[in-house]
């Protein structure tokens, strides 16, 4: 009993003081790692990344994609220096990369470090389309997903931790308990938890694109594409880290006048389509 009294009270003291506030949407999140320790490892590993990968440099591509970077942080500095978050970004060192590689993907890391595949270019097809994914990508980091995510997994460890505790020396419960318990809270915690960071990033990431000067709506049609490309492959929602094409589809119509408004603000009242 004292040993389950005292992990109780260990788990409740983490969630009261290890949070940071989302500068976007001013909730609190689990901050279990501070980006002190989080961001230079995640520069090494990006670093280890571009040495054994073919980073394309010296292209028209190559050039779309750091131009449209810096575009997309400019609009991100705009909105968090307006809206009392001057110097958030002081620890960031920006770097867009495009890689050879055919997979349809792109990925950001904390501090800023945001990789672009060619295979996602066709695509993204416009520089629209690009702008779409690169906002994306930068809200993943500036709202500092990566340890949120960090801080999850540890959460479910100590969930882990808990339940086996409370079952005592019983082998045969604690390995249905963990077996049941590893499924579970996948599902119901881990699964949505990365949903919600995706949909957080597809609707910040329209307000950068916008600002930026690129049509929210281009966001749409790159899912669409996404979508066709796939071939209706994909597993179902509540099974996946990423909502469905089609729900991303909806949410960016409906968010994009609200982007273009916010982006208003900002003296942008033309947006690029192509």
């Amino acid at each position: 009993m004292k040993t389950k009294t005292i992990l109780s009270l260990f788990t409740v003291a983490i969630f009261a003081i290890a949070c940071t506030t989302n500068p976007f949407t001013g909730k609190k999140t689990m901050a279990f790692v501070s980006n002190a320790q989080i961001i230079p490892l995640a520069f090494q590993q990006y670093d280890q990344f571009l040495s054994e990968n073919n980073v394309v440099t010296g292209t028209a591509d190559s050039r779309r994609i750091q131009d449209i970077g810096n575009k997309i942080k400019t609009a991100s500095e705009r909105w968090l220096n307006a809206n009392g978050h001057a110097g958030y970004t002081k620890d960031y060192d920006w770097e867009y990369n495009l890689v050879q590689d055919d997979a349809v993907n792109a990925w950001a890391m904390p501090g800023g470090k945001i990789v672009f595949y060619t295979g996602i270019l066709p695509i993204a097809q416009t520089d629209a389309g690009i702008a779409a994914i690169m906002g994306h990508e930068v809200v993943h980091a500036l709202a500092n997903h990566g340890q949120q995510r960090m801080s999850a997994a540890q959460v479910q460890q100590i969930g882990a931790v808990a339940g086996n505790v409370a079952l005592g020396g019983n082998p045969e419960s604690q390995q249905l308990f963990n077996q049941y318990y590893g499924v579970g809270s996948n599902v119901v915690g881990m699964l949505p938890f990365g949903r919600a960071h995706e949909s957080e990033a597809d609707k910040i990431g329209l307000t950068l694109m916008a600002i930026a000067g690129y049509e929210p709506l281009a966001a749409a049609d790159l899912w669409r594409r996404m979508k066709a490309a796939s071939g209706g492959q994909a597993p179902p929602e509540f099974m996946s880290t990423h909502p469905s094409n089609d729900t991303r589809i909806n949410n960016i119509t409906a968010w994009a006048d609200e982007a273009k408004a916010e982006a208003r603000k900002f003296g942008v009242t033309t947006f690029k389509t192509n």
